[in-house]
Parts: structure tokens; C-alpha cells; sequence
């Protein structure tokens, strides 16, 4: 707020208060003279305050964007909107790209993430950033249709709904160019969620959606921010009675980039599902760990075995080899599967996490040893001192792993 060099015109026609009851009038038209504050403007900026945020998770999206806010502009003509990109420190030109946008565009806004991977979490991320009453999530490849954009928002802002979902399939939707066997996947995906949901929806694993504040706000404490399925989680967190419209929409292909797609989008929506079901009573990074452990001690006994019997070695070092494995095995396995949003990249990262887990390893079995050796000492059966060591290992290597090895880079 910049004052006025120039005050003496203005308060010159002023009229002097005539009494102690006009004092306070006088004052206030005083202080509006002398930092010439331009009421109306002032109001017609607050009158222009988004009424619609557009969040838009980005990875490599460098010739997509410029596109996206196009066809934003094009369909949201009338509508108050921004659109808050939020960018995963995508390798390529993508960030470049997004601040040479919001310099020149105040409907822009950018946000860039460092360490952190996931669209839900970054979905999650733009929403909390905003303050409009209602909020659309899209993705930046423009397979979403942004032409029903304005139906979504007008059924919101007439109280119509509290969750507007673009829908593959309903009436008049379509999966466009996919193949059989995606159609199946996505098929197949779309029956198991409903274990989850507490609305039915046709589409749950749609990435196309418009969402009000209020409902937000209602699931935002119970969301998993599991993998890539935002809209099952906001849905299957949300209490019951909320009300959901489904708009048909075709998806489109893909014009520029690649597909963020691949084999472990599949874990990470089963991880989501397990999230929903059991992780209110277990963390489900820590089943994943256990069974990736499990998975371990398969293979330390394997060869464990073939070292003994194939390669005649003795057997301490025959143990040392196959406990070397089986701890190599779980920290790449634990690094793609367990901790994905996380997980070390480069040589050197992994080179640092993997002596890492060595350690934290290493006293989870002496820990294990020693707990398995004190409780039947005590006259516990072997298999029950067997077992209390084993969740006492189990338990370190996962919390000094989770804390060391795998800490927020």
C-alpha cells in the first residue's frame, strides 16, 4: 500500500467535523484521502477471486502444459478459475516450462517438489494449496475431457452434488483406443474397489473429477495417499451420504510424452485397497516389508543349501553368503516395491542405502538372536522364543530401515 505524495488537493475537500459525532467519519475519510485507496478497484480484484482451482500433477509434462492451459482458458471462459500445477521434479523441461508461465499468467500457479513422488500426494498437495470452495483434479496429457468442466462446476455451485466424476463408463463414455486387455485390467481394478467404497460409483478409478471444499475437507484426515487412485481414496475416506454424479466423457490418446503407466501402478492400487481394509490396525508398508522378509528367508535357505550341498563350503561361510544375499534381495526389492515414493536412485544413493540396510540388518539379527536366546532360557517353547525374536527383528529392521535407509530424501 503505497501513500500518497500528494494529499493536500484531496483533504483541502474535506469538510472540517462539525462536532465530536463526526470525528470518527472525518478521520476515516482522512486516512482513505491520504493513501488514496481506490475502493472500487479494491473490490473488483476481491471480485475476481478464483472461484475454481484446476490442480494438475505433472512428471515430464514439459510440451503438455502450455496446451492444457489453452484448452483450460477455452472452456472455462465466465468461470473464476486458477490452475495449480504441481510438478514431482520432473528431469526434464517441465519446471522451465511452469515458472515462465506463472511470471506471465496470474491464473498460473506452480508448485515443485522436491524428494517426493506419488500423484495422490501431489494431488493432495495442490488442493491444500488453494482456498477456492471448489476444487478439479485432470491430468496433464489432455486424455481428460475439459469441456465438461463447467457442467461439473455448475452442478456444484447449485448445490447439486458434492463430487462430480468424469465417467469412462456410463452412458455415452468411452476408454477411446485401449486394447482388450487394458479394458480388462481396468475392468477387473473397478470391481475390487468396491471391498472399499461407501458410494457407488462406475468409474472410481477415474483421474477426472471435481470435488467441493467441504467434501474435501470432510475425507482429507482419512486419506491413505496410497499410488495413483486419488478419487477411490477421496471416496472410500469420505462418510457416508456423499453425493456423487457421475458426466460420461471419452478418453482420448495421448498426444505428447509417455505414459507414467507401468507393471507396478497394479501393486500400488492393490496397496491402496490393503490401506483401506487393514491399515487403521497395520501399516501396509510394513506388511509389504514383512513379506518381502519372508520372501528373503526363502532364498537365504536356498542358498544357503545349494552352497552346502553343490558347493561343498563350510557352513559359516556358506551362512555369511546367503544372509548377504537374502539382505541384497530385500532392500532392491523393498527399494521398488515397499518404499517406490522413496526409494534410492543413482549408484551412489544406492550404493549409501544398501550399506545402510546392511547395518540396520545386521543388529536386527542380534537382536533377533539375542531376544530368541533369552526367552528360552526362560523355559518358552522354541518356537514361541523363535518367534518373539523374529518380531523383534522384524520390527528394528523395518523402524531403523524406514528412519536410515529410507528417510525423506
Amino acid at each position: 500500500m503505497a501513500i500518497c505524495m500528494r494529499p493536500a488537493p484531496i483533504l483541502a475537500d474535506l469538510p472540517l467535523p462539525g462536532s465530536q459525532r463526526d470525528i470518527y467519519p472525518f478521520l476515516q475519510a482522512r486516512t482513505r484521502a491520504m493513501l488514496q485507496l481506490d475502493i472500487p478497484r479494491i473490490q473488483e480484484r476481491r471480485s475476481k477471486v478464483a472461484d475454481l482451482a484446476v490442480v494438475v500433477p505433472t512428471f515430464k509434462e514439459a510440451d503438455n502444459v502450455a496446451p492444457l492451459v489453452d484448452k483450460l482458458a477455452s472452456a472455462l471462459e465466465g468461470i473464476q478459475w486458477e490452475v495449480v500445477f504441481v510438478d514431482d521434479d520432473s528431469p526434464d523441461e517441465t519446471s522451465k516450462v511452469l515458472t515462465e508461465m506463472a511470471r506471465t499468467d496470474p491464473r498460473i500457479r506452480f508448485i515443485r517438489r522436491m524428494g517426493r513422488r506419488g500423484l495422490s500426494s501431489a494431488v493432495v498437495e495442490g488442493i491444500l494449496s488453494t482456498s477456492t470452495p471448489f476444487i478439479a483434479v485432470i491430468d496433464a496429457d489432455m486424455q481428460h475431457d475439459e469441456r465438461i468442466l463447467p457442467q461439473m462446476f455448475e452442478l456444484l455451485s447449485e448445490d447439486k452434488a458434492d463430487l462430480v466424476v468424469g465417467s469412462r463408463y456410463v452412458s455415452d463414455g468411452g476408454v477411446g483406443s485401449w486394447n482388450l486387455t487394458r479394458q480388462r485390467i481396468s475392468k477387473f481394478a473397478t470391481l475390487l474397489s468396491q471391498l472399499v467404497m461407501k458410494t457407488e460409483l462406475a468409474d472410481p478409478m477415474s483421474g477426472f473429477f471435481m470435488v467441493s471444499r467441504q467434501a474435501f475437507e470432510g475425507s482429507v484426515r482419512r486419506l491413505s495417499i496410497q499410488g495413483y487412485k486419488i478419487l477411490l481414496d477421496i471416496v472410500a475416506s469420505s462418510s457416508p451420504g456423499l453425493r456423487v454424479v457421475e458426466l460420461p466423457y471419452v478418453f482420448r490418446p495421448r498426444e505428447h510424452g509417455e505414459s507414467k503407466l507401468d507393471t507396478l501402478v497394479s501393486l500400488e492400487f492393490g496397496t491402496l485397497l490393503l490401506d483401506k481394509l487393514v491399515g487403521r490396525w497395520v501399516p501396509v508398508r510394513l506388511i509389504l516389508f514383512g513379506a518381502i522378509g519372508s520372501l528373503g528367508v526363502v532364498l537365504h535357505m536356498s542358498v544357503l543349501g545349494s552352497l552346502l550341498h553343490f558347493g561343498k563350503f563350510a557352513f559359516l561361510p556358506a551362512q555369511i553368503a546367503a544372509t548377504f544375499v537374502a539382505m541384497t534381495a530385500n532392500f532392491f526389492l523393498n527399494n521398488i516395491l515397499t518404499y517406490r515414493d522413496k526409494r534410492a536412485k543413482g549408484f551412489w544413493s544406492i550404493a549409501r542405502g544398501l550399506l545402510s540396510f546392511y547395518a540396520v540388518c545386521s543388529v536386527g539379527a542380534l537382536a533377533n538372536v539375542g531376544v530368541a536366546n533369552a526367552f528360552f532360557a526362560s523355559n518358552y517353547a522354541w518356537w514361541a522364543s523363535a518367534l518373539a525374536g523374529v518380531i523383534v527383528g522384524v520390527g528394528w529392521n523395518y523402524g531403523a530401515s524406514s528412519l536410515f535407509t529410507w528417510r525423506n530424501r
